[in-house]
């Protein structure tokens, strides 16, 4: 599995309003009306990384989701991170 420096990461991060390189993975942060919205947004990424079988690092407090994607078994960011980026910027 290819593993993208900064540099490659660069081209696919343009489809990617928001998100950004960082320490070996892409980050990104949103904000939603409240909690009860914030939460059901996670829920819907649950079921997305599950059916990947890619899962990200978050967390969460009140209307906050801050979302880190990184292929740990590949030791940085693949594919698969930029894949499951997408599928959750089509939630928005």
């Amino acid at each position: 599995m290819k593993v993208y420096s900064e540099k490659e990461a660069a081209g696919p991060l343009t489809t990617l309003p928001g998100w950004q390189f960082k320490e070996g993975g892409i980050e990104k942060s949103f904000q939603f009306k409240d909690f009860v919205q914030a939460f059901g947004f996670m829920s819907q990424v649950a079921i997305l990384a599950e059916k990947a079988n890619h899962h990200p690092e978050w967390f969460n407090v009140y209307n906050k989701v801050n979302i880190r994607l990184s292929t740990h078994d590949a030791g940085g960011l693949t594919s698969k991170d930029f894949d499951l980026a997408q599928q959750i910027e089509a939630l928005i």
